[in-house]
């Protein structure tokens, strides 16, 4: 059975580490390179960083936080976001340590760089972030630079090179560092049925991520704030869900058993 991921997220903002809440207040919590190495130290599955500022002034990768991130010799696999415009971008990325890469603002601008990006460094090193949310019966996608949304119909999805991409995040933005209130309705409606998705946005208590995990479109969930209130919680959250199919914790402990 296929073992499904936990992933620490890491918001940044203006090089600091930030806890996000709603995508539009940002409480400071320190140097990045703390917080990444804490997941690294304490179990994640995964590390996602996401600059969340690059894009939107258009300033490329932080190529200088990636090198001081590389310098930390961390054994979890890591997944940059934040200000990649290209293939060229996207490899000079994973040249300095990221394994695979997410891309959010690169589906509103220049969409057919995923496959771009895809035959340079394979599917499998891609995912494309979507922050959305249910109203009503409808499904929306945001686009945080403009402020803005659109309703995801048949003729929007039509134009989106999903192929080019192993995993698909989808944000629940509304619920952004709020404490398990990740709406269900997202990963039920949303219209890509048989592509692999990781579930982020709200994601905070065990038994809410039992379910979220339980579904089996879903291939990880992405927590954020929730990992910094106090330490090994990735492990907590670990000991917690037994009986879901997720990965154990890379290194054994005393008392630890999944």
């Amino acid at each position: 059975m296929l073992k499904k991921r936990l992933i620490g997220v890491v918001t940044i903002y203006q090089g600091r580490a930030v806890q996000s809440i709603g995508y539009c207040r940002y409480l400071p919590m320190g140097k990045p390179e703390i917080l990444i190495e804490n997941l690294d130290r304490w179990g994640a599955d995964e590390i996602l960083i996401q600059c969340i500022d690059r894009s939107l002034e258009q300033a490329g990768p932080d190529l200088a936080l990636l090198k001081r991130i590389g310098a930390l010799g961390l054994s979890t696999p890591l997944i940059y976001a934040g200000g990649i415009r290209n293939a060229e971008d996207a490899v000079k990325v994973v040249s300095l340590g990221a394994d695979r890469i997410s891309v959010d603002s690169m589906l509103w601008d220049s969409p057919w760089h995923l496959e771009k990006i895809s035959r340079e460094l394979g599917t499998q090193a891609l995912i494309v972030n979507m922050p959305v949310r249910v109203g009503g019966n409808y499904f929306y996608w945001r686009n945080y630079r403009a402020q803005q949304e659109v309703y995801l119909d048949e003729e929007i999805l039509a134009k989106l090179p999903f192929e080019w991409a192993s995993e698909v995040m989808l944000t629940d933005w509304v619920h952004d560092g709020v404490a398990n209130s990740f709406d269900p309705r997202l990963l039920e409606f949303f219209p890509l049925t048989k592509k692999p998705l990781i579930a982020f946005g709200g994601l905070s208590e065990y038994s809410q991520l039992q379910d979220v995990l339980a579904k089996s479109n879903v291939v990880a969930a992405g927590i954020g704030n929730f990992l910094a209130y106090k330490e090994h919680a990735i492990q907590q959250l670990k000991r917690q869900m037994i009986g879901t199919p997720i990965r154990p914790a890379q290194y054994a402990q005393e008392g630890y058993e999944l």
